[in-house]
């Protein structure tokens, strides 16, 4: 990993009794795409508020490429922004805009041109350098508003929920339009959503964060895939949960036995689980194989944990399609598979046998 980019050493900000973000450690490395995700009042906006100099913390220090920013300006802090409104000049043209970073920095003219028109084909708009920022789309203005932070070359890009005035197709292709910019140029960003599927395709890591403090670190697949608490799991997509009790933990094995009957064993990422501790076990839908009666599990899953039910409700989503079951003594369960035009359908009131792998299914502190 480069040498990083930011620290953030024990920042932490309160107002009067409120403690909108506890003492926070965070180190982003250069040329990072770091998301700091989390529910409305988790401290994410606060954080970023903190990084670029828009409200001072209470105690801790900012860090950027060894330099201490704690206490300096936000124009001396080296590090750009990106709002969710564009904040584009209406009398002004699109090139006009983007170079204004650099007329304030006073830059000669022709070095100007050059570069506005070296970030115009970043984001590939150069034929929009004459327009005013009334004729172009919503999609068009956040890219050069990106542009117009990129253009003075900033250590690290800030970027507050900037698709979040945008509708749901033209928001997918920004997504990867962003981190097409993103890998072509190199920069830090550090991006702030609500948005969990926006997180998950978007970042290198996520910061989930919850009542002022990092839930947990890393990248998407572990926030996902190996969650350390019930409000990651349950925050991150959709989750089936089951309430078990520790009967034997074999550390170094495939995971830990469950007192569960049909649900046999699952993974461990927590160390200071022990026998006799209740949990939490969670499957991910998409890990939950749904069979006909008489049908045989997969290879895979043969010999695994599984029970029967009976199908509730049956959800056409688009490209998913989800099965609800209704377990025997157990929550109602989701199963979610790919839609196939003509493959055998479930229908509500049937019974079907639910299977999954054993590292499949993981124990959380209850």
């Amino acid at each position: 990993m480069a040498a990083s980019n930011l620290q953030i050493q024990g920042l932490a900000k309160r107002y009067g009794n409120f403690v909108a973000l506890a003492p926070t450690h965070l180190e982003v490395a250069s040329g990072e795409f770091l998301t700091l995700l989390g529910p409305s009042g988790s401290g994410k906006t606060t954080l970023l508020s903190l990084i670029a100099g828009l409200s001072r913390p209470d105690e801790g220090r900012l860090i950027v490429n060894g330099r201490d920013i704690t206490d300096g300006a936000p124009y001396e802090r080296d590090i750009g922004m990106v709002f969710q409104n564009y904040a584009l000049f209406p009398h002004m043209t699109i090139e006009e805009n983007i170079a204004f970073p650099l007329k304030m920095r006073n830059m000669d003219g022709a070095q100007m041109r050059r570069r506005t028109a070296d970030v115009l084909d970043l984001v590939r708009l150069p034929h929009v350098a004459q327009r005013y920022p009334k004729a172009l789309s919503g999609g068009q203005q956040q890219r050069i508003a990106l542009a117009r932070c990129m253009v003075y070359n900033p250590s690290i890009i800030l970027m507050d929920e900037p698709l979040g005035a945008l509708d749901k197709k033209l928001r997918d292709q920004m997504q990867l339009e962003i981190k097409r910019i993103h890998r072509q140029s190199g920069t830090t960003i550090i991006y702030v959503t609500h948005d969990q599927e926006e997180a998950m395709t978007m970042s290198d890591r996520i910061c989930l964060m919850n009542a002022g403090a990092i839930a947990q670190l890393g990248s998407p697949a572990d926030l996902y895939f190996r969650p350390c608490s019930v409000f990651v799991a349950d925050f991150l997509g959709e989750s089936n949960m089951f309430d078990a009790v520790l009967t034997d933990v074999q550390r170094g094995s495939a995971g830990i036995r469950l007192a569960m009957g049909a649900m046999g064993r699952a993974t461990l990422h927590n160390d200071d689980l022990k026998p006799g501790d209740s949990v939490k076990v969670m499957i991910r839908p998409q890990n939950v194989h749904p069979m006909m009666p008489g049908e045989h599990a997969p290879d895979a899953m043969h010999g695994g944990p599984g029970l029967s039910g009976k199908v509730l409700d049956v959800m056409v989503t688009g490209s998913l399609t989800k099965l609800y079951v209704q377990g025997k003594g157990e929550n109602a369960l989701i199963a979610a598979f790919p839609t196939r035009a003509g493959a055998p359908g479930f229908t509500v009131g049937q019974e079907v046998m639910l299977g999954w792998h054993e590292s499949d299914a993981v124990a959380l502190p209850a």
